[in-house]
């Protein structure tokens, strides 16, 4: 995927963020890589499935996101599922720690990306939904569209 406004190419999503989690807000943020992590990611062999970050001493920890070690890079890959430091600012940092203190609000990874040649993440705050919720907004989906199928389906009344 390339987005020409932006230059924009998309490495990994997090699919299943949006139906465990409200998305309250985005930003976009850096990832620190080393050795041939970024030769891996462009190659598409990154996951963000069941990743999290938190912040800590100041910083911002990504937990979870598996890169596949490059074919290539013999003795200069590193750990899979290693930490990896997110880049911000401070002033963005002690927003999201201002947010994450709330109740149930946490950060969670939606894309891995590159920007002019940079590797970036959106990163986003969420609030888990609860199951409960989950069931409602497929009940509601489902009568949509069966809602849907039946307007289409039914005869049209004629005009008088």
């Amino acid at each position: 995927m390339t987005d020409k406004k932006q230059d924009l190419v998309v490495f990994a999503t997090n699919r299943k963020a949006r139906h465990d989690y409200d998305i309250l807000e985005t930003c976009e943020v850096g990832v620190e890589l080393r050795g041939t992590e970024i030769k891996s990611i462009r190659q598409r062999r990154a996951s963000l499935d069941d990743s999290f970050a938190r912040i800590e001493g100041g910083e911002v920890i990504l937990y979870n996101m598996h890169v596949s070690p490059y074919e290539q890079g013999n003795r200069f890959n590193v750990d899979p599922v290693r930490l990896r430091r997110l880049l911000l600012h401070r002033r963005e940092i002690d927003r999201l720690t201002g947010l994450v203190s709330q109740k149930r609000l946490t950060l969670v990874p939606l894309k891995l990306y590159a920007r002019r040649g940079m590797a970036k993440l959106e990163l986003a705050v969420a609030r888990g939904k609860r199951v409960f919720e989950k069931r409602d907004r497929i009940r509601q989906r489902e009568e949509d569209r069966e809602l849907r199928q039946h307007l289409r389906r039914s005869p049209k009344e004629p005009k008088r």
